[in-house]
């Protein structure tokens, strides 16, 4: 293994905030994708799946033509409107047209994630930066890969306080817009909602599963991460002299490796943060016997291929946005 540059968490947490930020903006399309896969309510006997795959919610979520549904078809047609009447109509009568998104509709719930991912990522590289410290000895020490999985591990409890209401609000507004029941107007309109509602708790619905998740799969997440480094770095190189697809090869393969590992417990909070308060009465243990004895143990892996086609460019991007960041503080702060 090289010898690593002198850790600085407060580095860390600076250069892992901007990173967060390029991550989300590489990366929410297809969030919104794996969340409505993951959290489409099961078809009725006769009844087909409101999404067939990734690929159809893609096209359905991007659809720029308003299709007009059934009913207010056959009103029109019994009514004899002309074509150029059906504008009129629409305005008038918007609750009869499925929701047309476009482009919109995959950002939507995005404001969440951007309000709280620059502390969240910011917090979860400090988080990492803090893990490797604790652990050496000298200044100069370079660490193991179960060292660095433990210090991955330590940044996802660091990080869940923010990320666990932050999914929450998140998955409520990209359900929302598939549905087209308008309940909330925005990620504080749906704070103070939950708040009013069902107190602190309701924001942070889905924390012990935010664990589950956050915690080993941020642990390889990071181990992978350094590993690739490694790896790609030419003898005698430093990490710093890496080129530019280097980085993004290494920062996407390891988002592909995080998900691989987080998936399952993603599904299982997904699924329970935007049910319906006292459905799962049990918590998770409840969700779980629902989605093996109703769809099977490959309803865990719901979503997959939206995860994983949104895994690598989008964590490419937050850890070419990290290093980035960091050469730039080395540069403009080197005793921080």
């Amino acid at each position: 293994m090289s010898k690593q540059q002198q850790i600085s968490p407060m580095k860390n947490f600076f250069a892992g905030g901007f990173g967060g930020v390029c991550l989300v903006f590489a990366g929410h399309p297809l969030d919104t994708i794996k969340v409505r896969l993951q959290t489409q309510p099961k078809p009725k006997p006769g009844e087909s799946l409101l999404y067939a795959g990734t690929i159809d919610c893609l096209k359905k979520t991007f659809a720029k033509e308003v299709r007009i549904h059934d009913a207010a078809l056959s009103a029109t047609r019994s009514m004899k409107y002309c074509p150029k009447c059906l504008p009129s109509l629409m305005r008038t009568c918007p609750s009869l047209l499925p929701p047309s998104q476009g482009m919109k509709g995959f950002y939507k719930g995005m404001a969440a994630p951007i309000i709280g991912v620059t502390p969240m990522f910011a917090v979860c590289f400090f988080g990492f930066g803090m893990g490797k410290k604790l652990q050496q000895k000298t200044p100069d020490d370079i660490l193991t890969y179960p060292q660095l999985f433990a210090a991955g591990m330590l940044s996802g409890v660091f990080t869940t306080a923010i990320m666990a209401p932050g999914e929450r609000i998140k998955c409520l507004l990209q359900i929302q817009a598939s549905t087209g029941e308008v309940k909330y107007a925005g990620p504080m309109d749906c704070v103070k909602q939950l708040y009013r509602e069902f107190g602190i708790r309701g924001i942070y619905k889905g924390t012990a599963l935010t664990l589950m998740r956050d915690v080993p799969a941020s642990g390889m997440y990071f181990t992978s991460y350094e590993w690739l480094k490694n790896v790609l770095t030419p003898a005698g190189k430093s990490h710093n002299e890496l080129s530019i697809p280097s980085v993004l090869f290494a920062g996407g393969m390891a988002g592909i490796f995080n998900w691989a590992v987080a998936i399952p417990a993603d599904v299982l909070k997904s699924r329970f943060q935007t049910a319906p308060e006292g459905k799962y009465p049990n918590g998770f243990r409840d969700v779980l016997r629902e989605l093996i004895r109703e769809e099977g143990i490959g309803s865990l892996y719901k979503g997959f291929n939206a995860v994983m086609l949104r895994a690598f460019p989008a964590n490419a991007a937050c850890f070419l946005g990290f290093e980035f960041a960091m050469k730039f503080l080395h540069w403009m702060a080197p005793d921080l």
